[in-house]
């Protein structure tokens, strides 16, 4: 069976990508991903060509860690595909236990995040997923969390990025992979 590719897909996760105007603030244009689980054969078909994708290029990982909230929506799927753990990235005081935490630069203020402390371990490889690039901080934090944890990251990868905010300029050490890229914010 051969899998289909990003360049398949694309156009089809395009399609359910729904523009928001003026959300959550005036001047902002929201990418709306949530009309795509209307089509949950699609999310599949989207969670095993991710999944296919980090077996060609990453080769072997560790763990799927998915940022809170919507990486949550794909990366449980696309772990389960590798058979490999989740773990999952969520702001702070979210986890039970003993945690590991790193900080980030919001349009006002500071804010963090965390993983439970043993979820990744020295030496693993860790694919990061969420649904958008826009700033980079939150991905940045995410990688950082990883490094701490003694992990590495193999990729990142994002169904959206808005390219004029040059999230990806906070991210020169990672490969980063995005799906869909949108010229305008």
């Amino acid at each position: 069976m051969t899998l289909p590719r990003f360049d398949d897909i694309r156009p089809k996760i395009e399609q359910h990508i729904r523009e928001v105007k003026d959300f959550p603030k005036k001047g902002i244009n929201f990418r709306d991903i949530m009309p795509l689980f209307t089509n949950p054969q699609l999310v599949n078909e989207l969670c095993v060509v991710i999944a296919d994708h980090v077996r060609h290029t990453v080769g072997h990982v560790d763990s799927v860690a998915g940022l809170e909230a919507r990486g949550f929506l794909f990366g449980p799927q696309v772990a389960i595909q590798l058979g490999v753990p989740f773990v999952p990235i969520r702001k702070k005081g979210k986890l039970p236990g003993a945690t590991i935490e790193a900080a980030y630069i919001k349009e006002y203020g500071e804010d963090r995040v965390e993983i439970q402390q043993g979820s990744i371990k020295t030496g693993d490889t860790v694919f990061l997923i969420d649904d958008l690039l826009a700033t980079g901080g939150t991905l940045r934090a995410a990688s950082d969390l990883v490094v701490k944890a003694g992990g590495k990251v193999g990729e990142a990868f994002v169904i959206i990025e808005l390219a004029p905010l040059n999230g990806r300029a906070k991210l020169p050490d990672i490969k980063l992979t995005s799906l869909i890229s949108y010229d305008s914010a």
